[in-house]
């Protein structure tokens, strides 16, 4: 991953102009972040972790009373801060009916703080990168943040005002207060 160095800091305005290049990009802190698009391809065991987290969080989200939030996959892009701003491209992000009414359904960058962010870890994720993200989040106050872990099948979770909390197949991921009744056994989301 490259850091493309600035002397001014880029707003989000700019950087979701940039041409379409074959490089993966986040904003982090008014900089931007690059790596090659080809590391960004998933394999099979990180889209069927990211398939069943989406489908557990659909049937969870299905029973919620309405006005519901929405669960949005595949590097969903979100506007996080700003001044200096932050977008960053999400796995799996569940967002408030609020968040959710006020952006319109066509708009490229969800300007707002999703409830959940969940990131599935691929070979090609570095520690840096994956650090970043999590800094943005919980800097955001994003209220519950999910870094899972395919090969040893473990859940890291955390939150703003805690110490991480490391998931294994035997736990059970509990999203009160913030998402209301949501438990996922960690077995079931590696489940074949």
């Amino acid at each position: 991953m490259n850091d493309v160095a600035l002397l001014e800091p880029v707003t989000a305005e700019q950087f979701l102009a940039l041409p379409d290049d074959g490089i993966e990009r986040d904003l982090i802190r008014g900089q931007i972040k690059e790596w090659d698009r080809s590391m960004s391809r998933r394999g099979r065991r990180h889209t069927r972790t990211e398939a069943r987290l989406a489908a557990l969080l659909s049937n969870w989200s299905a029973l919620q009373p309405t006005p519901r939030g929405e669960v949005l996959s595949g590097e969903a892009a979100f506007w996080v801060s700003h001044d200096p701003d932050s977008t960053v491209g999400i796995d799996l992000a569940y967002i408030s009916a609020e968040v959710a009414a006020a952006n319109a359904d066509d708009v490229f960058c969800i300007d707002g703080i999703p409830t959940l962010t969940i990131e599935v870890l691929s070979p090609s994720d570095s520690q840096e990168r994956i650090t970043d993200k999590i800094r943005e989040y919980l800097d955001a106050d994003v209220p519950l943040i999910w870094i899972v872990e395919t090969v040893f099948n473990t859940v890291t979770v955390y939150r703003p005002d805690r110490k991480p909390e490391l998931f294994n197949e035997d736990h059970e991921l509990i999203g009160d207060p913030h998402l209301p009744g949501l438990r996922v056994a960690v077995a079931d989301i590696f489940r074949r």
